[in-house]
């Protein structure tokens, strides 16, 4: 059933449509009732909705980012939107999730709430609040409800309560985020009001709905700011102040990403007791994402991002999501999967499995190697240093391995200088990354942030070494050819160092081992 919101082209023909068909061919769907006796029976005869809601646990959490964010930009409005919904195809969408850094500000999650805005305006800077060191007050923009006392109700299919069920209204959403809530049909004035040179300036998250993009465009065209370019350069700046402000979790993100860890858990752990049962069904691959999937659903939000289920030679392709293999006995299986919470945060886990539920010999050598490069990579996570020092740890010991099978072409060092990298051939990713809302957190940030950026007490990222060997890899041995191994686990950074956040998922090669046989017998008596 659609989402789209026809409620203006319903209103548009509507007149006509009462006293006789449409002659004009519209969109083949159920034709609505239009009499002026069903629009009256519409609205009458509903009882009472429980519309009580409680503050969100991010409430208590949410007015010290925005007052960081804040203070970037004095004297400056900031707009931050949720996005609206993306076709899928026709009048179907895809299930409606906020941008990421409109969920960090309002505490927002789930599909929560599209078509909405934040924007935090600049206070008078000889006001009370100013001499207080407060920069802005937030405002948040939202669609009123479509309740059951307008025809928006049945006639909307994006906010009407009939196609969507009950949403929160704009009081509702002020007990919920603890900010002042607006109808979003203001925006566009409030939006407006004081720009100009040498008084207010706007920025926009650009990327997230392309109709407030354009709405503060044209404010800014109209009101001295003509400059296209410095516009963009403007709001770039914006979007990457949003994601720097994301590397450090306070208690709350931590808390999150612990609860999608668990639930990352509960999802390994439904795959492996479905494991014996696909062993050499068609798509089988398909079958333990589905059993993750329908974990994510039940447990949280959704799944994080596309869930990897990797047999054999597809585990060499690094981001395999068509998991149409058949999965056979005795070979390697990489699995890659995180749940999402409801609050919108996600767990990033890797393990690598014998299907066999025993390791070969050569299986367990080349997966010792994968897991002792992370361990190298773990001891040099500290704070003070730097993901180059992660990287290079665990580069130091896969290209070692890699010379110690005879198939780097060329001495250790030579390979790991930068003139080098032929070890590179076999991983040729990074193996950290920052995680949160989203699971390539924190990527908008600038490099000397990021990258070249000193690890600190509250980040959290993943660390995830891999060897990846393609079928066809004349360069290597035929026992190595169609393997591909990575392990991934999450680490917070402490001030003591770092901390496995996903220690309690199974990784050795014995507790890899017992895992599987005892999710097999789970599984068994289900």
């Amino acid at each position: 059933m659609s989402q789209q919101d026809t409620s203006a082209q319903d209103a548009a023909t509507q007149n006509a449509a009462d006293s006789k068909p449409d002659p004009e061919r519209r969109h083949n769907r159920t034709l609505r009732p239009r009499s002026a006796a069903f629009k009256d029976f519409m609205l009458t005869g509903w009882g009472a909705e429980d519309s009580t809601v409680e503050p969100l646990e991010s409430s208590a959490y949410t007015p010290r980012r925005l007052r960081e964010l804040g203070a970037k930009f004095p004297g400056e409005r900031l707009v931050i939107p949720a996005g609206t919904a993306k076709v899928r195809n026709d009048d179907c969408d895809y299930a409606f999730r906020p941008d990421s850094a409109f969920a960090y500000y309002t505490g927002l999650g789930e599909d929560l709430e599209p078509g909405a805005v934040l924007v935090l305006d600049p206070v008078d800077p000889t006001s009370d609040e100013a001499k207080q060191g407060i920069t802005h007050t937030p405002l948040l923009f939202l669609h009123p409800r479509a309740d059951q006392t307008t025809q928006d109700y049945y006639l909307s299919a994006a906010y009407g309560e009939y196609w969507v069920g009950a949403r929160p209204g704009l009081e509702q959403m002020h007990t919920m985020t603890g900010i002042p809530t607006a109808d979003v049909a203001t925006l566009a004035d409030h939006l407006a009001k004081d720009v100009g040179p040498g008084s207010v300036q706007l920025r926009v998250v650009a990327n997230a709905d392309a109709q407030v993009t354009a709405t503060v465009e044209k404010i800014r065209e109209g009101n001295g700011f003509p400059d296209r370019k410095a516009n963009d350069a403007a709001d770039a700046d914006l979007y990457e102040k949003t994601s720097e402000h994301r590397m450090i979790k306070d208690a709350y993100e931590v808390r999150q990403l612990r609860n999608a860890i668990a639930a990352t858990k509960d999802g390994f752990d439904r795959m492996l007791a479905a494991l014996p049962g696909a062993l050499g069904k068609p798509r089988s691959e398909r079958i333990l994402e589905g059993a993750f999937n329908a974990n994510a659903r039940e447990e949280g939000n959704d799944e994080g991002y596309g869930t990897i289920v990797a047999y054999g030679g597809h585990a060499a392709t690094l981001h395999w999501m068509r998991n149409t293999g058949t999965i056979e006995s005795g070979g390697l299986l990489l699995i890659d999967a995180g749940v999402e919470t409801d609050s919108l945060y996600t767990a990033d886990i890797t393990r690598t499995f014998p299907t066999s539920g025993h390791f070969t010999p050569f299986q367990k050598e080349l997966y010792q190697v994968v897991l002792d490069a992370q361990q190298a990579g773990f001891e040099a996570a500290q704070p003070g240093r730097t993901y180059s020092d992660i990287h290079d740890a665990c580069m130091r010991v896969l290209a070692q391995a890699l010379h110690d099978w005879g198939i780097l072409p060329v001495s250790v060092e030579e390979a790991l200088s930068p003139e080098g990298q032929q070890h590179r051939r076999w991983h040729a990713c990074g193996v950290a990354h920052h995680l949160g809302l989203d699971v390539h957190d924190c990527s908008q940030a600038r490099f000397e942030h990021y990258q070249g950026a000193k690890l600190a007490p509250g980040m959290v990222f993943t660390i995830e070494p891999g060897l990846y060997f393609k079928d066809n890899d004349l360069l290597v041995p035929p026992q190595f050819r169609g393997i591909g191994i990575r392990v991934e686990d999450d680490v917070l950074m402490t001030e003591d160092g770092p901390e496995w956040l996903s220690k309690s998922i199974p990784k050795t090669v014995d507790d890899v081992e017992a895992w599987m046989a005892q999710c097999a017998a789970d599984g068994a008596t289900r």
